[in-house]
Protein backbone atom coordinates (compact mmCIF):
# COMPACT_ATOMS: atom_id res chain seq x y z
CA UNK A 1 0.00 0.00 0.00
CA UNK A 2 2.86 2.67 1.02
CA UNK A 3 4.07 1.55 -2.14
CA UNK A 4 1.44 2.22 -4.51
CA UNK A 5 -0.44 5.20 -2.96
CA UNK A 6 2.54 8.24 -4.64
CA UNK A 7 2.32 6.38 -7.47
CA UNK A 8 -1.51 7.05 -7.50
CA UNK A 9 -1.05 10.20 -6.35
CA UNK A 10 0.93 10.74 -9.12
CA UNK A 11 -1.14 9.51 -11.74
CA UNK A 12 -4.12 11.31 -10.71
CA UNK A 13 -2.27 14.76 -10.67
CA UNK A 14 -0.59 13.70 -14.36
CA UNK A 15 -4.72 12.95 -15.58
CA UNK A 16 -5.18 16.09 -14.69
CA UNK A 17 -2.08 18.08 -16.10
CA UNK A 18 -2.67 16.64 -19.11
CA UNK A 19 -6.28 17.60 -19.40
CA UNK A 20 -5.23 20.84 -19.04
CA UNK A 21 -2.33 20.34 -21.81
CA UNK A 22 -5.28 19.19 -23.90
CA UNK A 23 -7.46 22.09 -23.36
CA UNK A 24 -5.22 24.74 -22.69
CA UNK A 25 -2.26 23.72 -25.18
CA UNK A 26 -3.94 24.43 -28.87
CA UNK A 27 -5.18 28.17 -27.48
CA UNK A 28 -1.79 28.97 -26.44
CA UNK A 29 -0.28 28.00 -29.32
CA UNK A 30 -2.39 30.07 -31.59
CA UNK A 31 -2.19 32.92 -29.70
CA UNK A 32 1.31 32.75 -30.09
CA UNK A 33 1.05 32.61 -33.73
CA UNK A 34 -1.67 35.19 -34.03
CA UNK A 35 0.97 37.71 -31.80
CA UNK A 36 3.49 36.62 -34.25
CA UNK A 37 1.42 37.30 -37.48
CA UNK A 38 -0.25 41.14 -35.19
CA UNK A 39 3.32 42.30 -34.63
CA UNK A 40 5.86 41.09 -37.41
CA UNK A 41 6.06 43.21 -40.54
CA UNK A 42 8.92 41.15 -41.98
CA UNK A 43 10.47 38.12 -42.12
CA UNK A 44 13.58 39.16 -39.73
CA UNK A 45 10.51 40.34 -37.30
CA UNK A 46 9.79 36.63 -36.62
CA UNK A 47 13.17 35.75 -36.12
CA UNK A 48 13.58 38.64 -33.22
CA UNK A 49 10.01 37.11 -31.37
CA UNK A 50 9.51 33.43 -32.22
CA UNK A 51 11.82 32.29 -29.44
CA UNK A 52 10.07 34.03 -26.88
CA UNK A 53 6.52 32.45 -28.42
CA UNK A 54 8.45 28.92 -28.53
CA UNK A 55 10.11 29.64 -25.11
CA UNK A 56 6.21 29.91 -23.69
CA UNK A 57 4.68 27.19 -25.40
CA UNK A 58 7.74 24.54 -24.34
CA UNK A 59 7.16 26.19 -20.51
CA UNK A 60 3.80 25.45 -20.48
CA UNK A 61 4.15 22.05 -21.93
CA UNK A 62 6.44 21.08 -19.48
CA UNK A 63 4.43 22.74 -17.18
CA UNK A 64 1.39 20.11 -17.60
CA UNK A 65 4.08 17.58 -17.36
CA UNK A 66 5.28 18.95 -14.09
CA UNK A 67 8.83 18.99 -15.35
CA UNK A 68 9.14 23.18 -15.27
CA UNK A 69 12.21 22.88 -13.77
CA UNK A 70 14.75 21.42 -15.70
CA UNK A 71 13.58 24.11 -18.78
CA UNK A 72 12.13 27.13 -16.73
CA UNK A 73 15.80 29.19 -16.62
CA UNK A 74 17.10 28.79 -20.13
CA UNK A 75 13.38 29.38 -21.04
CA UNK A 76 12.96 32.44 -18.44
CA UNK A 77 16.45 33.94 -20.47
CA UNK A 78 14.94 33.45 -23.89
CA UNK A 79 11.54 34.95 -22.87
CA UNK A 80 13.13 37.99 -21.11
CA UNK A 81 15.72 38.90 -23.93
CA UNK A 82 13.10 39.24 -26.48
CA UNK A 83 10.93 41.38 -24.82
CA UNK A 84 13.60 44.43 -24.78
CA UNK A 85 14.37 43.00 -28.84
CA UNK A 86 10.29 43.67 -29.30
CA UNK A 87 10.02 47.36 -27.66
CA UNK A 88 13.52 49.08 -29.40
CA UNK A 89 13.86 47.01 -32.35
CA UNK A 90 11.02 45.64 -33.86
CA UNK A 91 8.29 47.97 -31.97
CA UNK A 92 6.00 45.02 -30.81
CA UNK A 93 3.90 45.43 -27.96
CA UNK A 94 3.01 42.04 -27.48
CA UNK A 95 6.85 40.91 -27.26
CA UNK A 96 6.26 40.81 -23.47
CA UNK A 97 3.78 37.31 -23.71
CA UNK A 98 6.81 35.02 -23.80
CA UNK A 99 8.51 36.53 -20.40
CA UNK A 100 4.63 36.99 -19.09
CA UNK A 101 3.98 33.53 -19.40
CA UNK A 102 7.59 31.76 -18.41
CA UNK A 103 7.50 33.91 -15.93
CA UNK A 104 3.95 33.06 -14.23
CA UNK A 105 4.49 29.81 -14.26
CA UNK A 106 8.09 29.85 -13.06
CA UNK A 107 6.93 31.27 -9.81
CA UNK A 108 6.04 27.65 -8.61
CA UNK A 109 10.09 27.13 -8.45
CA UNK A 110 10.75 29.58 -6.25
CA UNK A 111 10.75 28.71 -2.71
CA UNK A 112 11.54 31.83 -0.94
CA UNK A 113 11.03 35.18 -1.58
CA UNK A 114 8.20 34.74 -3.74
CA UNK A 115 6.68 37.82 -3.59
CA UNK A 116 9.56 39.85 -3.95
CA UNK A 117 9.71 37.67 -7.49
CA UNK A 118 6.41 38.56 -8.13
CA UNK A 119 7.13 42.36 -7.77
CA UNK A 120 10.04 41.71 -9.97
CA UNK A 121 8.73 40.22 -12.91
CA UNK A 122 5.85 43.00 -12.79
CA UNK A 123 8.81 46.00 -12.29
CA UNK A 124 10.62 44.48 -15.31
CA UNK A 125 8.43 44.16 -17.68
CA UNK A 126 6.58 47.83 -17.03
CA UNK A 127 10.33 49.33 -17.10
CA UNK A 128 11.32 47.42 -20.66
CA UNK A 129 7.84 48.72 -21.83
CA UNK A 130 8.47 52.28 -20.78
CA UNK A 131 12.33 52.05 -22.35
CA UNK A 132 9.92 52.47 -25.83
CA UNK A 133 10.23 56.26 -24.80
CA UNK A 134 13.81 55.91 -26.06
CA UNK A 135 12.99 55.51 -29.40
CA UNK A 136 9.46 57.09 -29.83
CA UNK A 137 8.77 60.70 -27.67
CA UNK A 138 5.82 61.87 -29.92
CA UNK A 139 3.30 59.74 -28.35
CA UNK A 140 3.91 59.54 -24.91
CA UNK A 141 0.32 58.06 -24.00
CA UNK A 142 0.14 55.74 -26.95
CA UNK A 143 3.43 54.43 -25.60
CA UNK A 144 2.86 54.10 -21.73
CA UNK A 145 -0.82 52.29 -22.45
CA UNK A 146 0.49 49.84 -25.33
CA UNK A 147 4.01 49.38 -23.79
CA UNK A 148 3.90 49.61 -19.96
CA UNK A 149 0.39 49.39 -18.79
CA UNK A 150 -1.19 46.90 -20.82
CA UNK A 151 1.60 44.73 -21.05
CA UNK A 152 1.98 45.17 -17.07
CA UNK A 153 -1.73 44.66 -16.08
CA UNK A 154 -2.31 41.33 -18.09
CA UNK A 155 1.17 40.05 -16.68
CA UNK A 156 -0.60 40.58 -13.51
CA UNK A 157 -3.68 38.96 -14.50
CA UNK A 158 -2.02 35.68 -16.11
CA UNK A 159 -0.06 35.60 -12.92
CA UNK A 160 -2.95 35.04 -10.20
CA UNK A 161 -4.34 32.94 -12.87
CA UNK A 162 -1.38 30.92 -13.04
CA UNK A 163 -1.00 30.86 -8.50
CA UNK A 164 -5.06 30.00 -8.20
CA UNK A 165 -4.47 27.15 -10.45
CA UNK A 166 -1.04 25.79 -9.05
CA UNK A 167 -3.30 26.24 -5.35
CA UNK A 168 -5.94 23.61 -6.99
CA UNK A 169 -2.89 20.94 -8.00
CA UNK A 170 -2.08 21.53 -4.51
CA UNK A 171 -5.51 20.69 -2.65
CA UNK A 172 -5.59 17.80 -5.25
CA UNK A 173 -2.12 16.51 -3.74
CA UNK A 174 -3.37 17.20 -0.21
CA UNK A 175 -6.41 14.88 -0.84
CA UNK A 176 -4.69 12.41 -2.41
CA UNK A 177 -2.21 12.52 0.06
CA UNK A 178 -5.36 12.35 2.92
CA UNK A 179 -7.10 9.15 1.06
CA UNK A 180 -2.70 7.54 0.85
CA UNK A 181 -2.55 8.25 4.59
CA UNK A 182 -6.45 6.65 5.86
CA UNK A 183 -5.86 3.54 3.62
CA UNK A 184 -2.81 3.40 5.43
CA UNK A 185 -4.45 3.55 8.75
CA UNK A 186 -7.05 0.70 7.22
CA UNK A 187 -4.13 -1.52 6.55
CA UNK A 188 -2.73 -1.17 9.98
CA UNK A 189 -6.12 -1.84 11.62
CA UNK A 190 -6.73 -5.01 9.60
CA UNK A 191 -3.66 -6.03 10.71
CA UNK A 192 -3.97 -5.49 14.23
CA UNK A 193 -7.70 -7.34 13.64
CA UNK A 194 -6.17 -10.45 12.40
CA UNK A 195 -3.51 -10.58 14.59
CA UNK A 196 -5.75 -10.17 17.32
CA UNK A 197 -8.38 -12.61 15.79
CA UNK A 198 -5.37 -15.21 15.35
CA UNK A 199 -3.80 -14.53 19.09
CA UNK A 200 -7.80 -15.52 20.52
CA UNK A 201 -7.48 -18.12 18.26
CA UNK A 202 -3.67 -20.15 18.74
CA UNK A 203 -3.42 -18.46 22.39
CA UNK A 204 -6.55 -20.02 23.44
CA UNK A 205 -6.11 -23.66 21.97
CA UNK A 206 -2.41 -24.20 22.62
CA UNK A 207 -3.77 -22.84 26.33
CA UNK A 208 -6.67 -25.90 26.72
CA UNK A 209 -4.36 -28.41 25.05
CA UNK A 210 -1.45 -28.06 27.24
CA UNK A 211 -4.33 -28.50 30.13
CA UNK A 212 -5.50 -31.56 28.32
CA UNK A 213 -2.61 -33.01 28.22
CA UNK A 214 -1.27 -32.48 31.62
CA UNK A 215 -4.81 -34.03 32.58
CA UNK A 216 -4.57 -36.73 30.32
CA UNK A 217 -1.00 -37.92 31.22
CA UNK A 218 -2.30 -37.67 35.06
CA UNK A 219 -5.09 -40.25 33.98
CA UNK A 220 -2.54 -42.23 31.93
CA UNK A 221 -2.14 -45.11 34.58
CA UNK A 222 -5.22 -44.98 36.53
CA UNK A 223 -8.66 -44.13 33.82
CA UNK A 224 -6.70 -44.91 30.30
CA UNK A 225 -10.02 -44.58 28.66
CA UNK A 226 -10.41 -41.53 30.22
CA UNK A 227 -7.46 -40.51 29.05
CA UNK A 228 -8.01 -41.70 25.77
CA UNK A 229 -10.96 -39.43 25.53
CA UNK A 230 -8.96 -36.05 26.56
CA UNK A 231 -6.64 -36.93 23.59
CA UNK A 232 -9.12 -37.49 21.04
CA UNK A 233 -10.79 -33.92 22.21
CA UNK A 234 -6.81 -32.68 21.95
CA UNK A 235 -6.40 -34.20 18.62
CA UNK A 236 -10.28 -32.42 17.53
CA UNK A 237 -9.49 -29.17 19.38
CA UNK A 238 -6.38 -29.17 16.97
CA UNK A 239 -8.51 -29.55 13.90
CA UNK A 240 -10.62 -27.15 14.85
CA UNK A 241 -8.40 -24.68 15.31
CA UNK A 242 -6.50 -25.50 11.44
CA UNK A 243 -9.72 -25.18 10.40
CA UNK A 244 -10.63 -21.80 11.83
CA UNK A 245 -7.00 -20.26 10.94
CA UNK A 246 -8.26 -21.11 7.35
CA UNK A 247 -11.37 -19.42 7.84
CA UNK A 248 -9.83 -16.88 8.87
CA UNK A 249 -7.02 -15.97 6.46
CA UNK A 250 -10.12 -16.18 4.28
CA UNK A 251 -12.10 -13.49 6.11
CA UNK A 252 -15.09 -16.14 6.40
CA UNK A 253 -14.61 -16.87 10.79
CA UNK A 254 -17.29 -16.17 12.72
CA UNK A 255 -17.80 -16.93 16.57
CA UNK A 256 -20.85 -18.22 18.13
CA UNK A 257 -21.60 -16.51 21.24
CA UNK A 258 -23.72 -19.66 22.44
CA UNK A 259 -20.89 -22.48 21.03
CA UNK A 260 -18.34 -19.60 22.78
CA UNK A 261 -20.32 -20.03 26.23
CA UNK A 262 -20.66 -23.91 26.13
CA UNK A 263 -17.25 -24.49 25.33
CA UNK A 264 -16.18 -21.49 28.32
CA UNK A 265 -18.59 -23.85 30.55
CA UNK A 266 -16.64 -27.54 29.52
CA UNK A 267 -13.54 -26.18 29.90
CA UNK A 268 -13.95 -24.44 33.64
CA UNK A 269 -15.57 -27.98 34.37
CA UNK A 270 -12.32 -29.27 33.07
CA UNK A 271 -10.02 -27.59 35.18
CA UNK A 272 -12.13 -28.21 38.33
CA UNK A 273 -13.73 -24.46 38.25
CA UNK A 274 -17.29 -24.14 39.14
CA UNK A 275 -19.08 -22.00 36.74
CA UNK A 276 -23.03 -20.73 36.51
CA UNK A 277 -24.25 -19.38 33.46
CA UNK A 278 -27.10 -16.63 33.78
CA UNK A 279 -28.73 -15.62 30.30
CA UNK A 280 -31.28 -12.74 31.10
CA UNK A 281 -31.40 -11.91 27.54
CA UNK A 282 -30.19 -12.81 23.89
CA UNK A 283 -27.86 -9.96 22.80
CA UNK A 284 -28.07 -8.25 19.44
CA UNK A 285 -26.77 -10.40 16.59
CA UNK A 286 -24.43 -7.45 15.43
CA UNK A 287 -22.62 -7.53 19.09
CA UNK A 288 -22.71 -11.44 19.30
CA UNK A 289 -19.07 -11.56 17.59
CA UNK A 290 -17.36 -9.16 19.27
CA UNK A 291 -18.81 -10.78 22.93
CA UNK A 292 -17.62 -13.98 22.17
CA UNK A 293 -14.36 -12.98 21.69
CA UNK A 294 -14.24 -11.20 24.93
CA UNK A 295 -15.41 -14.94 26.41
CA UNK A 296 -12.85 -16.63 24.44
CA UNK A 297 -9.65 -14.39 25.65
CA UNK A 298 -11.44 -14.08 29.26
CA UNK A 299 -11.45 -18.05 29.57
CA UNK A 300 -8.16 -18.08 28.17
CA UNK A 301 -6.71 -15.38 30.80
CA UNK A 302 -8.58 -17.17 33.93
CA UNK A 303 -7.12 -20.91 32.89
CA UNK A 304 -3.63 -19.02 32.42
CA UNK A 305 -3.17 -16.52 35.11
CA UNK A 306 -6.05 -16.67 38.19
CA UNK A 307 -6.61 -19.11 40.66
CA UNK A 308 -10.36 -19.78 40.34
CA UNK A 309 -12.46 -21.93 42.10
CA UNK A 310 -15.93 -19.95 40.73
CA UNK A 311 -16.87 -18.23 37.60
CA UNK A 312 -20.09 -16.42 36.84
CA UNK A 313 -21.08 -15.92 33.26
CA UNK A 314 -23.93 -13.65 32.91
CA UNK A 315 -25.58 -12.37 29.75
CA UNK A 316 -28.31 -9.97 29.09
CA UNK A 317 -29.53 -7.41 26.46
CA UNK A 318 -26.43 -4.81 26.17
CA UNK A 319 -23.60 -7.81 26.84
CA UNK A 320 -21.93 -10.68 29.10
CA UNK A 321 -19.97 -9.98 32.32
CA UNK A 322 -17.31 -12.61 33.38
CA UNK A 323 -16.75 -12.71 37.42
CA UNK A 324 -14.42 -14.88 38.95
CA UNK A 325 -12.92 -15.37 42.25
CA UNK A 326 -9.08 -15.96 41.25
CA UNK A 327 -7.53 -12.76 42.44
CA UNK A 328 -3.80 -13.66 42.87
CA UNK A 329 -2.38 -9.80 42.84
CA UNK A 330 -3.37 -6.39 44.69
CA UNK A 331 -3.51 -5.37 40.89
CA UNK A 332 -4.87 -6.47 37.46
CA UNK A 333 -2.42 -8.15 35.48
CA UNK A 334 -1.53 -6.34 32.54
CA UNK A 335 -3.85 -8.57 29.97
CA UNK A 336 -3.07 -7.49 26.33
CA UNK A 337 -5.33 -9.41 24.42
CA UNK A 338 -8.02 -7.16 26.33
CA UNK A 339 -6.51 -4.15 25.63
CA UNK A 340 -6.61 -4.96 21.78
CA UNK A 341 -10.24 -6.04 22.40
CA UNK A 342 -10.96 -3.13 23.84
CA UNK A 343 -10.28 -0.99 20.88
CA UNK A 344 -12.64 -3.21 18.76
CA UNK A 345 -15.93 -3.08 21.04
CA UNK A 346 -14.87 1.11 21.12
CA UNK A 347 -14.97 0.75 17.82
CA UNK A 348 -18.25 -0.88 17.53
CA UNK A 349 -20.32 2.10 20.06
CA UNK A 350 -19.56 -0.68 23.26
CA UNK A 351 -17.39 -0.38 26.56
CA UNK A 352 -14.83 -3.07 27.78
CA UNK A 353 -14.37 -2.57 31.44
CA UNK A 354 -11.83 -4.95 33.58
CA UNK A 355 -11.20 -4.28 37.30
CA UNK A 356 -10.61 -6.09 39.91
CA UNK A 357 -12.50 -5.39 43.45
CA UNK A 358 -13.17 -7.58 47.10
CA UNK A 359 -11.23 -10.45 46.19
CA UNK A 360 -13.19 -10.78 42.55
CA UNK A 361 -12.08 -10.27 38.87
CA UNK A 362 -14.65 -8.47 36.69
CA UNK A 363 -14.67 -8.20 32.70
CA UNK A 364 -17.81 -6.55 31.37
CA UNK A 365 -18.47 -5.93 27.71
CA UNK A 366 -21.33 -3.59 26.91
CA UNK A 367 -23.12 -2.28 23.86
CA UNK A 368 -25.58 0.13 25.30
CA UNK A 369 -26.29 1.41 21.63
CA UNK A 370 -27.30 -1.87 20.48
CA UNK A 371 -30.01 -2.34 23.89
CA UNK A 372 -31.12 1.09 22.88
CA UNK A 373 -32.05 0.86 19.35
CA UNK A 374 -33.48 -3.04 20.44
CA UNK A 375 -35.45 -1.30 22.86
CA UNK A 376 -36.77 1.25 20.53
CA UNK A 377 -37.70 -1.50 18.34
CA UNK A 378 -39.66 -2.96 20.61
CA UNK A 379 -42.07 -0.35 21.33
CA UNK A 380 -42.43 0.61 17.98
Amino acid sequence: MTARSPRFTESTQGRLRRLNLATSLPPVVFAAVVLLWTDARTWWHIVVLAPGAVAAVVAFERWTANDLARVALPCLVVAAAVWPLGVLVTGSPNAYWGVCAVGSLSLREVRRHRALTMAGLFTYVAAVGAARLLVQRDDIGHVLLTYVLIPTVLTIVVTVFTVVGERFYDLIRELEQTREREAELAVVRERVRFASDLHDIQGHTLHVVKLKIALAQRLLLRDTTRAEKELRETYALVSDTIAQTKELAYAQRRLNLTAEIENAKNLFEAAGIRVRVTREAEVDARASELLGQVLRETTTNILRHAQATHVQITLNGSGITIVNDGVTATSPPELRGLAALRQRVAGDGGELTVEQQQGRFRTAATFPAVRAGTERGDRR
